[in-house]
């Protein structure tokens, strides 16, 4: 049995569209460990002074739509009063221990991929900032929605070796975590890496989130040296992102049969090499 949990404050305008994407960022957890959903509760906060309670009711539908989608049951829940709207699940899930998934088994030699792109962030500060185009918005909301699933199949082959879902910390902060509880480092080539379209332009727009920087004063010492439009989209801070995963040699042939057989089209983007303290533990290779 596991069990995870995750909530947050709205970072779109549209209750039902919100809910959505905290559902499917705070089941993401179950899926990184290569578990099966099985239910959730729902924790919610509304601030009954400011939003009538029918606008809260659509959070929580919108949440329920992605449990169903899910496959599990949103049982319930706990609900307060609070200054912001909050809400969020506290999932629980199984997976077959032989199956489990962590963030600390990397190998060296394992090639890493990344199922979602990158640039959440920098989109959902676009929102905020009233830059964004619908057709950026409505993409960056897919993105968000969609959920982590194929983590619970990719548990079964032996030889994929670490999974992680990229969120808040980025992808520089959670192929950090990877390597340093690995005991690793890792090289990315960042023309590898997929990134949503017109990032570059935003950015140039100012729309680079606070936590980007945040994110790269925490763990920058970790990173080769890159330009700042590179480190925004490394640090950028992900709302429900990607899969990060370590395939080996060995599993290679059955990862790229299953990615390609549930519609993914993915491209490695690095890989994990062997630790050297006089070198960063996360090389980030633009050329």
């Amino acid at each position: 049995v596991i069990s995870t949990t995750d909530f947050f404050m709205p970072i779109v305008d549209d209750p039902f569209t919100f809910g959505r994407i905290a559902a499917t960022n705070a089941i993401s957890d179950i899926y990184a460990m290569g578990g099966t959903p099985l239910m959730a509760i729902a924790i919610f906060g509304w601030p009954l002074d400011k939003l009538p309670p029918e606008v809260g009711q659509q959070v929580i539908e919108g949440g329920r739509s992605v449990c169903q989608e899910a496959g599990m049951m949103l049982a319930g829940g706990h609900s307060i009063d609070s200054p912001e709207p909050i809400f969020g699940l506290a999932v629980t899930g199984r997976v077959k221990i032989e199956h489990l998934k962590e963030n600390s088994k990397a190998q060296v030699g394992d090639q890493i991929y990344l199922t979602k792109p990158l640039g959440i962030g920098i989109l959902t500060t676009a929102q905020k900032q009233k830059k964004i185009t619908k057709e950026d918005e409505t993409r960056a909301i897919d993105t968000m929605c969609q959920l982590n699933d194929i983590g619970c199949k990719l548990a079964t082959i032996d030889g994929i070796n670490a999974i992680t879902d990229v969120t808040g910390f980025g992808l520089g902060g959670h192929l950090s975590e990877v390597c340093l509880g690995s005991n690793v480092a890792a090289v990315i080539d960042y023309n590898k890496v997929p990134i949503l379209p017109n990032i570059k332009d935003y950015l140039a727009n100012g729309c680079s989130p606070g936590g980007a920087q945040r994110n790269f004063d925490s763990y920058g010492h970790n990173l080769s040296p890159m330009s700042s439009e590179v480190q925004s989209i490394i640090c950028d801070p992900q709302t429900s992102g990607g899969l990060l995963i370590m395939v080996s040699d060995s599993a290679q042939a059955a990862f790229n049969e299953m990615m390609t057989e549930a519609g993914f089209d993915l491209e490695k983007i690095g890989e994990i090499i062997k630790l050297d303290n006089d070198k960063p533990l996360v090389q980030i290779n633009v050329e």
